[in-house]
């Protein structure tokens, strides 16, 4: 099992790559969740540690290969009635649900067959996690990519010559500047972005939201209806209960019939009482999948409305500009830079900025903004936007003003 885990850890490796395209939410999908369903699959496939999935007791009419073989690949059940705390503090009981029922009865009984498909609905669920992110690089087209390699580096660009340091190239202090030049004229040219950049982000980011929900609901249909009420169950009766919550959901005995011809063509009914070692791993998986995805529900939803407030807020304060991209830079930014760049921006604009802000050097991101704010100076394409400038205290707006 151990070799398994290398092969998952290899192909799945979580280090920091050299460019960010979106936040700590989308990455907790596509990258954490993924990750823990890749693991689940591994656990619920190994017989390492927990040996043979099921094994089954019964007399001596059918061979024990036999139960168990079909014992797997068909429903083992246990009777509601036997689901009874009472019964197993009187010792009438051995194991929850595990008790007498007669032959052709109409009891209540509850089958359990989903732990033939675990591991398979657990690795298309990483799947799932997963097409999210592969979407947004799809739509994202590696723009951003293509406009900050070369720049990771660029604080320490100081000499003239192009260095190489543990296999990282730190550029010339020439390259840098024509790097930040080509980004800002790619900026102001727009030749990389346009409105369906935040548009497609923003789709992804909802589709994440929309997702969670999804594979809540799938996982409860997958476990009967009983995936939505497992975390409020063991927190209420887990330690209180006889009959743990985690037994009637993921039973660790139950029970099974096997019926045969016998020697004059009459059925015979051979009971066996299953143990299911796999449970032992299943009830683990699924209690932190249910506290996961609530975790997750929550994550995605500060995530969303995050992006809905920086909608509305990214054209309206300028407070709230100085203090993200001030977030990104050595030092404080000049006021009216800031004013002036997020004025020229429109949302989507404003967030390509932002990301580059967090793919760039602090440094080489501060010369870029400062260079983008004269850029913007220099083109003066709307006079009368000076006005705004009025009330902002920095003896630089008299430059626009002289303009």
């Amino acid at each position: 099992m151990l070799r398994v885990f290398d092969d998952v850890r290899k192909n799945f490796v979580l280090k920091p790559k050299a460019y960010s395209i979106d936040n700590f939410a989308f990455k907790l999908h596509y990258r954490v969740t993924t990750l823990m369903l890749l693991v689940a699959t591994v656990l619920v496939t190994s017989r390492q540690y927990i040996g043979e999935h099921i094994r089954c007791i019964s007399d001596s009419g059918v061979a024990n290969h036999v139960m168990n073989t079909f014992c797997f690949f068909t429903a083992t059940f246990t009777v509601v009635k036997h689901l009874n705390d009472s019964l197993l503090d009187a010792e009438f009981l051995a194991h929850p649900g595990v008790g007498p029922i007669g032959v052709n009865s109409d009891e209540p009984i509850k089958r359990h067959a989903y732990y033939q498909w675990v591991p398979f609905v657990l690795f298309a669920q990483a799947i799932m996690f997963y097409f999210t992110h592969l979407l947004w690089k799809k739509l994202e087209g590696g723009r951003l990519r293509k406009l900050v390699e070369g720049v990771q580096y660029a604080a320490f660009a100081l000499g003239e010559k192009e260095l190489v340091v543990d296999k990282k190239k730190i550029p010339s202090k020439e390259a840098r500047d024509k790097r930040l030049k080509d980004i800002r004229r790619t900026f102001m040219g727009r030749l990389y972005i346009n409105r369906t950049w935040s548009i497609s982000l923003i789709f992804c980011e909802f589709l994440n939201f929309i997702h969670v929900i999804l594979q809540v609901h799938i996982t409860n249909t997958f476990l009967s209806g009983q995936f939505l009420n497992l975390g409020p169950e063991i927190i209420r009766n887990g330690i209180d209960s006889s009959v743990d919550p985690l037994d009637i959901v993921f039973p660790k005995v139950t029970k099974c019939t096997f019926y045969k011809y016998g020697p004059t063509g009459s059925i015979q009914s051979h009971d066996a009482m299953c143990v299911m070692a796999l449970n032992i791993i299943n009830d683990k998986i699924y209690v932190m999948l249910w506290f996961w995805f609530v975790i997750l529900f929550i994550v995605t939803t500060l995530a969303l409305l995050w992006r809905g407030f920086t909608v509305i807020v990214h054209a309206r304060s300028q407070k709230f500009n100085e203090i993200i991209f001030s977030m990104a830079c050595p030092g404080k930014l000049n006021p009216w830079r800031v004013l002036r760049v997020t004025r020229y921006c429109n949302f989507t604009d404003w967030l390509f900025l932002y990301y580059l802000s967090k793919n760039m050097d602090g440094f080489a991101f501060r010369d870029l903004f400062i260079g983008l704010a004269e850029d913007l100076d220099d083109q003066n394409e709307n006079p009368e936007l000076a006005d705004l400038f009025e009330n902002v205290d920095d003896p630089e707006k008299k430059i626009l003003k002289d303009k």
